[in-house]
């Protein structure tokens, strides 16, 4: 059977400063790292055949801690334009 799962990135820069970011490339805050690694650790045992984000700096992090577990290290990621919210 097949699974999507879909993530929302960390808290960014901006979200800690209530700022719209839209496009806006924006890191994640200390809060986001930590968010993304609880994201990690609720997903541990799942089994993924590849991955995608935004290419928003934000989105690109908080993937890249997720598949950072060994068990994910090797999957195939991909970052497109198409995937970025709303202006």
């Amino acid at each position: 059977m097949a699974l999507l799962v879909l993530v929302r990135h960390g808290e960014s820069t901006a979200n800690l400063a209530n700022v719209f970011t839209g496009w806006l490339d924006v890191a994640l805050s200390t809060k986001g790292d930590a968010e993304a690694q609880q994201v990690a650790e609720k997903l541990r045992g799942f089994h993924f055949d590849v991955a995608y984000s935004s290419t928003l700096i934000r989105t690109e992090r908080t993937l890249d801690i997720i598949v950072a577990r060994p068990a994910w290290a090797t999957i195939p990621v991909h970052h497109a334009d198409a995937l970025k919210e709303r202006m």
